[in-house]
């Protein structure tokens, strides 16, 4: 079932001895209650959110704005998570990826992913993890998809690029015309290195070069290089427009680096980040912020209704936050469905799962895996 053992030696060396910065350790190392989704679900719920514009019930909220069936839309995106093996362990970090993390998705699921996608109307094949890049099949996915002629993104942490095995891959992935979206905090050092680790900043600006050098960057759309941001604290993104012209302006000037486009993502109050704001005792004003900054215009755009998000396992979630909270699709017949199962006919009557964490997609200008959306 884990495929850890399939990569190169020299590449379970560089992780198992964490060459890449890291910021923290895994919940899942720690053995701390927060690893298991069950016990972040019941944090959330037992917050006192009853003096707040919504009273913390995302489903009355939804209905109050005439969606009394919240249902999905035409599939436009399969997301697909290799992995949560990492060789980073950022603080913020929604998977509680890591080195320890030896989840890793086999051949037999990817290929039933694939069975799966040739069923859909997907245009886009999104690439995720942990790293994505260090599951033994990364390569032979991209190339199924790309023949498939889908657009193909890879969620990458940018210092994976700087491991052992990996130094041809910005070449290979701009060959396959693969828009590579890369997680940044911020552009400058200081914020970088506090969320995800001393050292950070500089590997990920090595990487951007090397990108760059391989020609994404330079506004090509086939060679399209993003950038993500999460907020280094207890506070929504801000506007992503003006963030980009900032962010291009700082990093060509320090650096020469250029790149595409900024997007901005609200931190999600689950797994890791959850357990800062806990910790920190930002949890009850960060999810009164997140409620009261609901925003309407954010529900037609969310991620749940134009994507599937499949976990390394094969079983099927509505989105990337339901997956690591364990939320799985519930298919309206009641049978129980993974990918090696697949019917797209069924899902696409589904009713789409919501919790309290849901108030951080629609807070402020609305988040997703592909920014802001309102």
């Amino acid at each position: 079932m884990h495929d850890f053992e399939a990569l190169p030696p020299v590449q379970r060396t560089a992780i198992a001895q964490s060459s890449s910065p890291q910021a923290t350790v895994s919940l899942r190392r720690r053995q701390s209650p927060l690893a298991a989704a069950s016990h972040q679900l019941a944090k959330l719920e037992a917050l006192n959110l009853l003096d707040t514009t919504n009273c913390g019930d995302f489903s009355a909220v939804l209905a109050n704005h005439g969606w009394n069936s919240f249902q999905p839309a035409s599939l436009e995106i399969f997301q697909i998570n290799i992995g949560k093996l990492c060789n980073m362990t950022c603080r913020h970090c929604h998977v509680d990826a890591g080195p320890d993390r030896r989840e890793v998705m086999s051949k037999d699921t990817m290929d039933a992913c694939l069975r799966a996608l040739d069923q859909t109307t997907a245009h886009t094949v999104d690439v995720t993890g942990g790293a994505p890049e260090l599951n033994p099949h990364f390569r032979y996915l991209v190339d199924q998809c790309f023949a498939r002629g889908k657009h193909i993104i890879d969620r990458c942490n940018l210092t994976v690029l700087l491991l052992p095995t990996m130094e041809d891959l910005p070449a290979w992935l701009a060959e396959r015309r693969v828009e590579v979206v890369c997680s940044l905090p911020h552009y400058r050092q200081r914020n970088t290195d506090a969320q995800r680790g001393d050292g950070t900043y500089e590997q990920s600006v090595e990487a951007l070069r090397r990108l760059n050098a391989a020609g994404y960057g330079q506004g090509n759309p086939q060679r399209r290089l993003t950038l993500m941001s999460n907020p280094v604290g207890a506070f929504l993104s801000s506007g992503q427009a003006t963030l980009e012209q900032e962010w291009k302006a700082g990093l060509l000037k320090h650096h020469g680096i250029t790149f595409d486009r900024l997007i901005t993502l609200n931190n999600m109050p689950i797994s890791r980040y959850l357990e800062w704001l806990e910790e920190s005792g930002n949890l009850q004003h960060y999810m009164e912020l997140l409620v009261n900054s609901f925003n309407p215009a954010a529900i037609a755009g969310l991620m749940c209704r134009n994507t599937l998000s499949i976990s390394w396992d094969g079983r099927l979630f509505d989105c990337d936050f339901n997956q690591m909270l364990e939320l799985e699709c519930q298919p309206t017949n009641g049978k129980p469905m993974t990918i090696h199962n697949f019917e797209m006919a069924w899902l696409a009557q589904r009713q789409i799962a919501t919790n309290r964490h849901c108030f951080g997609c629609t807070a402020g200008s609305g988040s997703s895996c592909g920014g802001a959306i309102a």
